[in-house]
């Protein structure tokens, strides 16, 4: 009775640390290999020949290897030094790419059309050899800045509006403005998806013209700058996007691309740092 009395003490004074049995420890190597592992069909994004759900369907369709295996199963994770292979190739991680277009008008946003329209993919064509994609859209008669890049994940947090990218628009109107339809939209405008809400909105520099307004928003919707005056009868003559986190239209013509610099790829980064 006494020692035990003795060794519980000693234990109360001395705590001792658990050691981890065997199949715990396991599953603590386990699930720290998971963390490092990558789904397939990213991995194949990443490497520039196509999309996430055009890489579903080449999975599916047994053309993709993995260490020499063939392997059809959605949803695969690999390590990323596995080697993946697709069409006799071992594929690779593309090298980030980031290009700022000044978009002209009467071109659209996408990357394929089936009415043979002209595309703002003519507009970069050649401009490297990665494959990227726009950021977001924006519509036909719509100019200003683009953003393309083969960064999906970055791609993706600049779109959501979670983040609450900053854009700023020119927008030329019909007629002028009104002081009190000024207020309306200041104050949030309801449109058949919800209340669009602005962050900024004031006439140009400009005072006698109040048809010249500059708009300061964060939503991502469709259309939301046209849908807003349309929404209290003004129709929308020229609408051009000024400003887009953190990067603006100096020294880039219509018409014209240019790479960001280091400095700025970091800048984007850290717009999409949770606020």
């Amino acid at each position: 009775m006494e020692n035990k009395k003795e060794r519980r003490r000693y234990k109360q004074s001395y705590p001792v640390k658990k050691i981890l049995t065997k199949k715990k420890y396991e599953k603590t190597i386990n699930t720290s290999a998971d963390k490092s592992l990558i789904r397939l069909n990213k991995f194949i994004a990443n490497a520039g020949i196509c999309s996430r759900r055009e890489a579903d369907e080449l999975i599916a369709s047994g053309v993709i290897s993995v260490n020499g295996k063939i392997i059809t199963q959605l949803g695969t994770k690999i390590n990323p030094s596995d080697s993946v292979q697709f069409g006799g190739e071992t594929l690779r991680k593309e090298k980030p790419v980031f290009l700022l277009l000044n978009k002209p008008k009467d071109y659209i946003t996408t990357t394929d059309d089936p009415e043979d329209r002209k595309t703002v993919m003519a507009l970069i064509k050649n401009a490297c050899k990665e494959r990227i994609y726009p950021v977001g859209r924006l519509d036909r008669a719509t100019t200003g800045l683009l953003l393309f890049t083969n960064d999906g994940e970055l791609a993706k947090k600049l779109m959501h509006p979670r983040w609450k990218i900053k854009k700023i628009y020119h927008v030329e109107l019909d007629k002028n403005l009104s002081k009190e339809d000024m207020r309306k939209i200041a104050g949030g405008v309801e449109l058949e998806d919800g209340i669009a809400q602005v962050d900024v909105i004031a006439y140009d520099n400009d005072a006698g013209n109040k048809k010249s307004i500059g708009i300061e928003i964060h939503s991502g919707k469709n259309r939301i700058v046209r849908r807003i005056f349309e929404s209290l009868g003004y129709k929308i003559i020229k609408l051009d996007r000024v400003y887009y986190a953190g990067l603006t239209k100096k020294d880039l013509s219509r018409g014209r691309w240019r790479f960001l610099t280091q400095m700025e790829i970091e800048m984007l980064k850290k717009e999409t740092l949770i606020k």
